[in-house]
């Protein structure tokens, strides 16, 4: 029971997160620094993807794929349910869904699944691990190209879209440093792995100066006058009604197509989760600063709301009965 409760507590990264959000509202970089903070940013971005590149093993993505039944169906979740989820919310009117809100519930159902938390809890539930780690490293490795596309497809059917200058910038800010983690892999790889406790603190810390920027640049331009509390609570109960829907999708599913109780609960993991670390820079990086604060809100409560949600059910999986052997 501890344990549960442990786990329920609020994650502290995401109450930093919180805590950026709050000091830009009080404290919102302006004039010189907020130019500053923007550079700061972008190198920051580029260093964290370089990162990423640098630590994905492309063994582990070629093994994993050959489980090819259960990564197509958590891909499909991943980036065809949930951008057409995005899409009908965003569409629903506008005292059920906030109009300054609805561009960032889209952006959410693009974004590719969470690592870490994804094979934690697939973990802790008594999953098949090995299928978790490639099914969200295989997210990841695709949502580098598909999230931006994903996007201005979706955007434009909602009235928005990308331009061109946000395309170069998805080269040179997310592909161009992934790819070249890539190549310089086999020299890097060691290193940074031997490192890789202190170096996730530059994603973090990058993460933090995203969000930071961000909403200092949304709260100069009148971000509280356009969402308010009543707006907060209908997104709270916008993402918790999503991410019951996908969760109980993903389960009647892997259920229907006779998967595994092992490979339901990967399927389950990564199938409803959506990724804060790859969220929060590629929205810098694919929009205006002006709107990168309001388009970030959705997904950071709905980040939250998954790992509470996600704890419940992996503590549900692991109380299963052991299976019996000969």
């Amino acid at each position: 029971m501890s344990s549960l409760i442990a786990k329920l507590r609020p994650d502290l990264y995401v109450v930093l997160i919180l805590a950026m959000v709050v000091v830009a509202s009080l404290l919102p970089a302006t004039g010189g620094a907020a130019t500053a903070f923007g550079w700061a940013t972008k190198i920051a971005i580029g260093l964290v993807f370089f990162l990423h590149g640098a630590r994905l093993s492309r063994e582990a993505v070629v093994a994993g794929m050959t489980h090819w039944r259960l990564h197509l169906l958590v891909l499909a979740s991943t980036f065809v349910l949930f951008p057409l989820l995005g899409l009908v919310i965003a569409a629903l009117p506008a005292a059920v869904t906030p109009a300054t809100l609805a561009p960032g519930i889209i952006l959410l159902g693009c974004l590719p699944s969470t690592v870490q938390s994804s094979i934690g809890f697939t973990a802790i539930a008594r999953g098949n691990v090995a299928a978790a780690v490639a099914a969200a490293t295989a997210s990841n490795l695709i949502g580098v190209v598909l999230t931006p596309l994903l996007v201005g497809l979706t955007l434009h059917a909602a009235g928005g879209g990308l331009s061109l200058d946000s395309v170069g910038a998805i080269f040179l800010q997310l592909l161009a440093p992934f790819i070249a983690g890539q190549v310089l892999r086999r020299w890097v790889g060691p290193w940074i792995q031997a490192r890789a406790k202190v170096l996730s603190w530059v994603d973090r810390g990058a993460i933090l100066l995203v969000v930071y920027t961000a909403f200092s640049e949304a709260v100069v331009g009148g971000l509280w006058r356009k969402v308010d509390a009543y707006d907060l609570m209908r997104l709270l109960m916008i993402c918790a009604a999503l991410l019951a829907f996908v969760l109980a999708a993903m389960m009647l599913l892997a259920r229907a197509l006779k998967f595994s109780k092992e490979d339901e609960i990967a399927i389950v993991f990564c199938g409803s989760k959506k990724s804060l670390a790859s969220g929060v820079p590629m929205a810098s990086v694919l929009f205006p600063a002006a709107v990168v604060g309001p388009m970030l809100l959705p997904l950071m409560i709905f980040h939250q709301i998954q790992l509470m949600a996600c704890a419940v059910i992996a503590q549900r999986y692991a109380a299963r009965p052991e299976p019996e052997t000969a």
